[in-house]
């Protein structure tokens, strides 16, 4: 998670009461939790794999990329996402050599990983940002997957809900800031590959407190909040929220393109309503409802929380620094079943 998020927040006003499905007892859905590295004191790469598989955690978004961890993660099973970080946009898009590189050091040179997506960029701002990079860089980073016999691995980008607009959740589309957003989506239609999507209903509920109530974002509203005008019912503004970037991606000609949420979670400090019993109650009732899909696209849905520990070197506001479900020592932030 970047501190994109304020912006993402502002610009999600346009959520207001979106809702989402009555709750129905499901499954519970194997799910991953982001793995960052911004905090003091945080354990080895081997203990946090320890620590995954002691919870039952099945995958692990990896934002930075290094050697150790990727070593500590070889023949655990853990399903994967890995970032290229924003920082290396530019370079990967700018040559296929230099996105053979990088595949070579951070992918070739790695065995026993099962790593299912790369995510080329996450949330990349239109202002001040290198959106134009992003599908170049898709597309060279595929390539070279491809010339080295690794193409099942699935190349996509990770944005926020402020690339889309439109309410009810079948009117989304993708935004002014999410203009970069058409042709990537048209490209994940033609590999097969998902969009990676960082769903926040705490930010869009931060961004719009007269019109989003609380109990709509932690999944707690006892009944449909907004009627959408094909019939679909919300009770939840996750699934308004998937299905506003489902409609998004229909209108860019990509409705063949599945979601992966790769972010999702709620701060246990730093705000009036960043609390330990609210973030308790978001993430295990995220971890609870995503087996059940949502009002528009039935089955599964492969979610990511944000993140596994609090991270105290983390820039911005003080919520920032308080999304994890771990503290440092490797104590949960709160009780939480996977």
């Amino acid at each position: 998670m970047a501190g994109h998020h304020r912006a993402a927040a502002t610009m999600f006003a346009v959520a207001l009461a979106l809702g989402v499905l009555a709750a129905v007892p499901a499954a519970v859905q194997s799910i991953g939790v982001g793995y960052g590295v911004n905090g003091n004191g945080l354990p080895s790469a081997s203990e946090v794999v320890q620590l995954y598989q002691s919870n039952r955690i099945s995958g692990m978004r990896v934002y930075t990329v290094s050697d150790d961890i990727l070593q500590a993660l070889s023949g655990s099973n853990i399903d994967l996402i890995i970032d290229t970080g924003n920082e290396q946009l530019s370079s990967l898009a700018a040559s296929a050599a230099n996105a053979d590189s990088w595949v070579q050091a951070n992918i070739q040179s790695h065995q026993g990983l099962n790593i299912k997506y790369i995510a080329v960029g996450n949330e990349v701002p239109d202002q001040g940002g290198n959106t134009q990079d992003i599908l170049p860089a898709m597309q060279n980073i595929n390539n070279a997957l491809s010339n080295a016999g690794l193409g099942g691995i699935k190349v996509s980008t990770a944005v926020q809900s402020g690339v889309t607009t439109g309410f009810p959740p079948s009117h989304g589309t993708f935004s002014n800031s999410g203009s970069h957003m058409p042709p990537i989506a048209q490209y994940l239609a033609s590999t097969g590959a998902p969009l990676l999507a960082n769903i926040y209903p705490y930010f869009a509920y931060k961004g719009d407190t007269t019109n989003i109530h609380l109990d709509y974002a932690l999944f707690t509203a006892p009944g449909t909040v907004v009627t959408d005008d094909n019939g679909n019912q919300y009770q939840n503004l996750f699934d308004a929220l998937v299905d506003t970037m489902y409609s998004a991606l229909e209108s860019a000609g990509a409705g063949s393109v599945d979601i992966v949420v790769s972010e999702s979670g709620w701060p246990s400090a730093g705000d009036a309503v960043a609390t330990t019993e609210n973030a308790q109650t978001y993430n295990q009732n995220l971890i609870n409802h995503v087996g059940q899909g949502t009002p528009k696209r039935s089955g599964a849905i492969e979610t990511y929380i944000f993140a596994m520990f609090n991270e105290d070197k983390k820039t911005g506001l003080e919520t920032e620094r308080h999304f994890g479900l771990f503290n440092p020592d490797k104590s949960p932030a709160y009780s939480i079943s996977f």
